[in-house]
């Protein structure tokens, strides 16, 4: 498991934080298992890496003392660029934990390339629960021999060995399907011709007049 040094946090409020991250460091908090919840302090670059490497279960050192966390939360800005605060939740390497796991399709369907069809992915993510040490990265599911009106649920999920899903098995994942094309727009009738007051008469009703 990846090592992420800590430092326990005294600063409170939004001012402290401000400087704490002036010098590259993110506020954050440990907690669960029957102890105290310990705020720290985390080196901002190092918690980055973790993210981007996809490490969510790690050894927390806490000023020597290590400890066993999943990373739990994490918020970002309202960009979502920057880190603003990580929760970390302590675990037993023998427990089971409930995640949420990526899912991601793997290849182009047969109803795209032979048929003209379209890919549409609905769920990005299955929720799951599964052993500490067998957190999955990521769900890879296999598209390829999908055609024009398949479509994959969440039970269709492959999941790791002892994981259980804890989504809607019936839930939709992804479908291929044929793209409607818009209807044309109905041709506009041609506007009625306006009747004309004063309307010229016919020669003979002229010549009536006239007498």
């Amino acid at each position: 498991m990846p090592v992420l040094k800590v430092k326990k946090r005294q600063e409170i409020g939004s001012r402290r934080v401000k400087h704490l991250r002036k010098q590259g460091l993110i506020p954050g908090i440990i907690y669960g298992h029957g102890l105290e919840p310990q705020p720290v302090t985390i080196s901002e670059h190092d918690i980055e890496l973790a993210i981007q490497h996809g490490d969510r279960l790690l050894e927390v050192d806490i000023e020597g003392e290590v400890q066993n966390a999943l990373v739990k939360d994490v918020q970002y800005d309202t960009y979502g660029h920057s880190v603003l605060h990580v929760d970390l939740a302590r675990v037993d390497l023998d427990e089971r934990v409930e995640v949420t796991v990526q899912i991601v399709l793997k290849g182009t369907p047969a109803g795209v390339t032979e048929q003209g069809g379209m890919l549409q992915q609905i769920a990005a993510e299955a929720r799951v629960e599964c052993f500490v040490r067998a957190i999955p990265d990521e769900i890879v599911v296999p598209v390829g021999g999908m055609k024009v009106g398949d479509h994959l649920n969440m039970s269709d999920l492959p999941l790791p060995e002892g994981a259980k899903l804890l989504e809607d098995g019936d839930a939709m994942v992804a479908s291929v399907r044929i793209v409607a094309e818009e209807a044309a727009a109905p041709a506009a009738e041609a506007p009625a011709e306006p009747e004309i007051i004063g309307e010229k008469k016919e020669e003979g009703e002229e010549q009536e007049e006239a007498d």
